[in-house]
């Protein structure tokens, strides 16, 4: 049988999502536990992948197991198993078929800044305190909408066979001294979400017009975007499927 689990996790203790052979993975913390606890080795597929230091407060993974396993009952056993930053919400029986990353329709990722110097925020939230005009930032951040190839956004040297994504959304959003960047696409590349906030970023501070926003797109050349902002701040938010969620 297939099961889908569904966990949030505080990146700030692991090297990413996926395994690393010499440093500690939120995949192999959550094979690590599943295999102990079922007495038998089990090997999660992730909806994809995060960074060093990213979040996820949603995110979706899948495994097989040949028995039935009561969601309410595992689900408490993980957690209490599990280290204190990573929470399960549950297990899902799905179809054998059924694959976290591939069935996969959306993700979406918010960026967190503070624009006062935070003492509870510093660990979650970039601190950015040069003015920002984000008016301009979210014109630019439409003008996402106009292209689907997003190479001047991607790490360099990345084993994708296309940098096109489908960007559903993009918009900034300020309340006091928070401010929020959020984006959902049909898929990321690696490090384009901190890319295009370090691009957006130019924009705010006047270093970046949108013309040249524009163009920084077409040169599909990552040098000529942005910085990539801190991990930090990334969190993974949500991932749909069409057999879990209502398609918008």
């Amino acid at each position: 049988m297939r099961y889908f689990i569904e966990f949030a996790y505080n990146g700030k203790n692991y090297h990413g999502w996926q395994y690393q052979p010499q440093s500690i993975s939120v995949q192999e913390t959550l094979n690590k536990a599943l295999s102990t606890l079922l007495k038998k080795e089990i090997d999660v597929v992730g909806a994809g992948r995060t960074d060093t230091g990213v979040h996820a407060k949603q995110m979706y993974a899948h495994f097989d197991f040949e028995e039935n396993l009561d969601s309410e009952f595992w689900t408490k056993k993980l957690n209490s198993f599990l280290p204190k930053d990573i929470v399960v919400f549950g297990l899902i029986s799905l179809h054998e078929d059924a694959h976290a990353r591939f069935d996969a329709t959306s993700r979406t990722y918010e960026y967190h800044i503070h624009t006062f110097k935070d003492a509870f925020e510093h660990e979650g939230s970039w601190y950015h305190f040069h003015p920002l005009d984000v008016a301009k930032m979210n014109e630019a951040a439409k003008i996402l909408f106009e292209y689907k190839d997003f190479e001047c956004f991607s790490k360099v040297h990345t084993d994708v066979r296309t940098f096109n994504c489908d960007i559903k959304e993009a918009f900034w959003q300020q309340d006091g001294n928070r401010l929020v960047f959020t984006i959902s696409a049909d898929r990321f590349l690696r490090n384009m979400v901190r890319a295009i906030v370090g691009t957006l970023i130019g924009v705010g501070l006047g270093k970046i017009s949108l013309e040249d926003f524009r163009k920084i797109i077409e040169s599909k050349d990552r040098g000529k975007a942005g910085f990539s902002v801190p991990a930090h701040g990334l969190y993974l938010t949500k991932v749909n499927y069409p057999y879990l969620h209502k398609q918008s």
